[in-house]
């Protein structure tokens, strides 16, 4: 095997390790934010082409199963990082769920 390959490979390996539980936690508040509830955005406008409307929601599979958020959040981090979470998914300023 070339020395490029095994680079490559040993690369791809190192990326599927655990990474540190504070990422994972904030990587997993957004999954846990939409298990408590939908989110979306209506738009509508004009403009020299006529009406225009937007519309966007994201449901999860999460929020459908009726799964407690902070559930969600704790197993996330666990897959993620290996560790429990730090501190817990409420406690966070910027939740509004």
């Amino acid at each position: 095997m070339r020395p490029a390959t095994v680079f490559v490979l040993l690369a791809a390996v190192a990326a599927c390790g655990p990474i540190p539980v504070e990422r994972a936690e904030d990587e997993c508040f957004r999954q846990a934010r939409l298990a408590s509830q939908p989110r979306g955005m209506v738009g509508i406008g004009a403009g020299s082409g006529g009406l225009v409307s937007k519309i966007e929601v994201e449901i999860t599979s999460d929020y459908l199963r009726g799964r407690d958020p902070s559930e969600v959040y704790a197993r996330c981090v666990y897959q993620k990082s290996g560790q429990l979470p730090t501190r817990p998914l409420y406690s966070r300023d910027d939740w509004k769920g």
